[in-house]
């Protein structure tokens, strides 16, 4: 049946954790709680930061699609995700497998650029703070996060389209529980040292850069804290900062530990783990490393958490 090129093939196998079925029902329940975590908890924080008007600003705008984001990332992948985990049948179909590649590799680079522009902000709050927010106006801010989606667009367009134009041979196994541009890559019959070096340059530009430009930014941040007299003022700057550098280090800590491994240090399950804790458990944490360490967003959802047990007693009463 599957046989010839890729373009033939109408489904693929996503192999993921089969070999270990007990294995699979534990991770069914674990994946199935953080993405109901994700899903509560990140669209809170959008919720309470547009009903909250003292949160109508730079920083706020910039975590409404930070949850945004992990809402569509998680999204994109765990639904498919258990199905597999769930029954015997591991397949996904070949258009589903495409859109999944793409969307996964387009928001997988908006995190990456997306986390050096909520570093620009805070260092320009706390180094400019006098200018910050003639320069960190609305429109500033819009278009950061357009140039954002769209170089991660463009991103995903290229590396992809150069993924999927590798033959195939009739291979349609992938040794992960997702459509992955390392895992398609390991499938090719041909020479992939092209796609692969094309995959490092453009992955350099998306997470390396980014990641300079963050530490870049803290070295300046860390900078002007410690020439700051008063210690409210550094506690406050440490606090507002605190929650990004935290989401930063999880993300980027196990995107490095996971690709800048030598070769065979690292195991197909490890792989796997590795993966699944920085597409499905990350984005779960987010809501709760932002909310723990910021005062306004806890005041925030609890001004939320009124409001939706007012209105149910409200309905209560009418009924």
């Amino acid at each position: 049946m599957y046989q010839g090129n890729y373009s033939y093939l109408h489904v693929f196998i996503l192999h993921g954790f089969s070999d270990h079925p007990k294995l699979e029902k534990i991770l069914s329940g674990v994946v199935t709680v953080f993405y109901l975590t994700t899903l509560l908890g990140n669209t809170a924080i959008i919720l309470a930061s547009l009903l909250d008007s003292h949160l109508h600003t730079p920083m706020y705008f910039f975590l409404r699609n930070l949850s945004f984001l992990d809402l569509c990332f998680t999204t994109s992948i765990v639904p498919q995700m258990l199905v597999n985990l769930w029954g015997p049948d591991k397949t996904i179909s070949y258009v589903g497998c495409v859109i999944q590649l793409y969307v996964f590799m387009w928001l997988g680079s908006i995190e990456c650029l997306l986390l050096a522009v909520m570093s620009y902000d805070r260092f320009t709050a706390i180094c400019k703070p006098l200018h910050y927010l003639v320069i960190m106006n609305p429109h500033l801010c819009l278009k950061m996060v357009i140039t954002v989606w769209s170089i991660s667009f463009a991103n995903s367009v290229v590396l992809c389209t150069l993924t999927l134009n590798l033959p195939r041979c009739g291979s349609n196994l992938l040794d992960t529980f997702l459509c992955e541009v390392p895992a398609m890559v390991k499938v090719a019959c041909v020479d992939t040292t092209t796609v692969e070096m094309s995959v490092f340059a453009l992955g350099f530009v998306i997470v390396l850069t980014p990641l300079i430009l963050i530490l870049t930014s803290y070295g300046y941040i860390a900078k002007a804290v410690l020439k700051m007299k008063s210690k409210a003022g550094q506690r406050k700057a440490v606090n507002t900062c605190g929650s990004h550098l935290t989401v930063v280090s999880i993300f980027y800590g196990t995107i490095i530990y996971m690709y800048l491994q030598p070769g065979n240090s690292v195991s197909k399950d490890q792989g796997k783990f590795i993966t699944l804790f920085y597409t499905i458990i990350t984005p779960s944490l987010n809501p709760l490393i932002y909310t723990l360490r910021n005062k306004d967003m806890k005041d925030a959802l609890k001004k939320l958490m009124r409001v939706n047990h007012e209105s149910t007693k409200k309905k209560k009463r009418e009924t």
